[in-house]
């Protein structure tokens, strides 16, 4: 009779912890919110805090590490949506600035592991924990910062995406590289034919099997059907690729991919993520609990340089592999910097390679520690970038060790009384095709080099190079040009050419495009004479569907736009002329002389 009360007592201790745990949670990942430091951090010191190091207040660590592996089961089978079959294509841009950061920072680790003594097989391990970079916490940041569309904010995911996607072959070596015998060889090779075989039932399943599935639960217009079905193909798949001797995240990836392939991928990613971020948080708790502080006070010097040398590394075999690749400097420097801590999957490679015997206790103590300070330092790494980057260019001038961007050593174009567009996304294009037709001389500045090589094909008078570069400027023309049109989405990058170019003509006319309000009084302190702000234009535009939609007259709603910009942008451009007005001037002035 008391076994069942016993039981009974273990589960409402159980529910006492996991209280615990969120509620501690709660607070520290509130207050390092309050001090713009990373909620994965947070996870981690609450982890720490309540851990069997710590407080010692939850004890049973094992009943939470259950549900930390349906965390990064999660993690793994939503990654695998997100990317899709389909998308292979679009890595080819960044594959090669990818497959280099990852084997540049394997190497270096792994001789600087041998240099201290290591064996090879964990020298490598090591460089396979350190090569990845946290894609939670850089996202997070570079959507904060409004770079998701800059030329390095497009590098960074790119490049994130592809380290995610190379921890799936990582976990399938890491089992291998701690064979000791003279099998190792042939065990690599067995478990990627297992891994090979799994491949291609993925491909049938994911065209045939797991769509047609879905479609005739969609048909039964069941939400709890499809959310439970969806559960079903990310656990099943875990579990039958755990059978063929896979890791359960290496099968919820493959179950991620063969969804992906179905209409209702998007669907089925809405579902899962609520899940996903629960048992994520329960994952990152976990390995807090694993954090002995106390290695900080035993390896007062070592943890800190290591620190220092993985930082370090990191940015100089990011940066490099960027610039080797055919990427600008100074979006290179920008992503080198944003991707020089260890990421969160390398706690799930870690545990891993743990209980393969590669790691060992003590050496897993120094990775936690020096993991979780890398995280710590990058909020400020980020925050600092922009003036490390020109530091960074202060050196490349000097020893001209790099070739400044492609432009900056030719003479300046003989052009003048033109406008300089930087940037040919969707604003440049039109503004340029407006100025061709109404025949104003224009050239276009654009940061990324396959556009730039394609367009100079159709006879679009762009050239590659960065505007925030004074030498390239100068060669655009810049002291002869009438006006500079920033239609860049990266506002660092917006802010350092509004400067550099009203040093080099105080008289050019500058508009510079902005995504928030905010930003505006910034640009104009710099010397822009006009800045556009997306948020304000796209409220106008959305009250002006709206009035559309009840039949308004159009006269009504043009009234109320013009009124709307007249006031708003009095205010916001301090009284300057409108852009509409320069223009029409530009173009009669034009016709006149003609």
């Amino acid at each position: 009779m008391r076994r069942p009360g016993r039981r009974l007592m273990e589960e409402f201790g159980f529910l006492r912890d996991l209280v615990v745990l969120f509620g501690v949670s709660v607070v520290v990942v509130y207050c390092f919110d309050k001090l713009r430091l990373p909620a994965l951090v947070g996870f981690l010191v609450a982890g720490a805090m309540l851990g069997p190091y710590g407080l010692d207040i939850v004890q049973d660590v094992s009943r939470v590490e259950v549900f930390a592996e349906v965390g990064i089961v999660l993690l793994l089978f939503t990654i695998g949506v997100e990317f899709s079959l389909a998308r292979i294509p679009s890595l080819k841009a960044v594959a090669g600035t990818g497959i280099l950061q990852i084997g540049s920072a394997v190497v270096l680790s792994a001789l600087t592991g041998l240099a201290a003594g290591l064996k090879l097989n964990e020298a490598v391990f090591w460089g396979f924990l350190i090569a990845m970079s946290s894609t939670a916490i850089v996202l997070k940041m570079i959507v904060d910062r409004g770079e998701t569309n800059s030329p390095q904010g497009r590098l960074i995911v790119g490049v994130l995406i592809f380290q995610d996607l190379a921890i799936v072959p990582m976990m399938v070596l890491t089992p291998a590289l701690a064979q000791q015998d003279g099998g190792g060889l042939s065990q690599v090779a067995w478990i990627l034919a297992k891994a090979l075989v799994m491949v291609s039932l993925i491909l049938v399943a994911a065209r045939f099997m797991v769509p047609r599935l879905l479609v005739e639960v969609v048909r039964s217009r069941s939400r709890e059907l499809f959310v439970i079905t969806v559960i079903l193909i990310c656990l099943g798949i875990a579990w039958l690729s755990s059978l063929a001797g896979l890791s359960l995240a290496i099968g919820a990836f493959i179950a991620g991919l063969i969804v992906s392939e179905s209409e209702y991928s998007h669907q089925a990613m809405a579902e899962v993520l609520p899940f996903r971020d629960s048992f994520n948080s329960l994952f990152f708790i976990s390995i807090g609990m694993l954090l002995d502080l106390r290695v900080l006070l035993m390896h007062p010097i070592l943890v800190p340089a290591l620190v220092l040398i993985i930082l370090v590394g990191k940015i100089v075999t990011a940066t490099g592999s960027a610039i080797a690749t055919g990427h600008s400097w100074r979006p290179a420097v920008l992503m080198g910097i944003a991707l020089a801590q260890v990421g969160e999957f390398s706690f799930i490679l870690s545990k891993v390679g743990k209980d393969a015997g590669l790691l060992s206790s003590q050496s897993f103590q120094v990775f936690l520690a020096v993991s979780v300070l890398t995280m710590v330092v990058t909020p400020f790494l980020i925050d600092g970038s922009p003036r490390l980057m020109r530091r960074a260019e202060a050196l490349k001038r000097l020893y001209h060790w790099a070739r400044p961007d492609s432009v900056s050593d030719e003479p300046p174009l003989r052009i003048r009384d033109h406008t300089i567009i930087a940037g040919y996304g969707v604003n440049g294009r039109n503004l340029a095709q407006v100025l061709q037709e109404t025949e104003i001389p224009f050239v276009v500045l654009e940061m990324d080099g396959e556009v730039s090589r394609q367009e100079q094909k159709r006879g679009v008078p762009i050239h590659f190079g960065d505007v925030t570069h004074p030498q390239t400027l100068r060669h655009m023309g810049v002291r002869e040009a009438r006006a500079l049109v920033l239609a860049i989405s990266d506002p660092v990058a917006t802010r350092r050419a509004v400067k550099v170019a009203r040093q080099l003509n105080p008289s050019v006319h500058i508009i510079a495009r902005t995504r928030y309000l905010r930003e505006i009084d910034d640009l104009l302190d710099l010397g822009a004479d006009q800045v556009v702000p997306e948020e304000f234009e796209t409220s106008i535009e959305i009250f002006c569907l709206v009035l559309h939609d009840y039949r308004v007259p159009a006269g009504i709603i043009a009234e109320k736009a013009d009124r709307i910009r007249k006031e708003g942008y009095a205010v916001l451009r301090r009284g300057q002329p409108k852009w509409k007005e320069i223009v029409t001037e530009r173009i009669d002035d034009r016709y006149v002389d003609e």
